[in-house]
């Protein structure tokens, strides 16, 4: 599957449930994974997995996961394959939840 339909994918999955839009900064080959609140208007992430083929991204979204209560699946990568700074759609939890993380509060 290319790129381009993995994202008219997605889009298709989030027309049909309401998402919460994530921005999330990953850091990884961290010591832990965990959830470290805000860094520059993102929630930043830490994960033990080398950013390679793809095992950072998955790392992200299992933490993620965890930490908003909500099964993987409904968490899907929108923008930021290869890079930092991404962009999940989560769909299952409030803005509200996502905001008691980056404030290091646990709902």
């Amino acid at each position: 599957m290319n790129r381009r339909s993995s994202q008219m994918d997605t889009d298709k999955r989030l027309r049909r449930k309401a998402a919460v839009i994530v921005k999330v900064r990953v850091q990884p080959k961290a010591s832990r994974n965990a959830v470290l609140g805000e860094h520059d208007g993102a929630l930043k992430i830490a994960v033990t997995a080398a950013p390679e083929k793809g095992k950072a991204n998955k790392a992200a979204v299992e933490v993620l996961a965890k930490a908003l209560g909500v099964p993987k699946s409904s968490i899907a990568l929108v923008a930021g394959a290869a890079s930092r700074d991404k962009t999940f759609a989560v769909t299952g939890t409030t803005q509200q939840a996502i905001t008691a993380l980056t404030e290091g509060k646990r709902s």
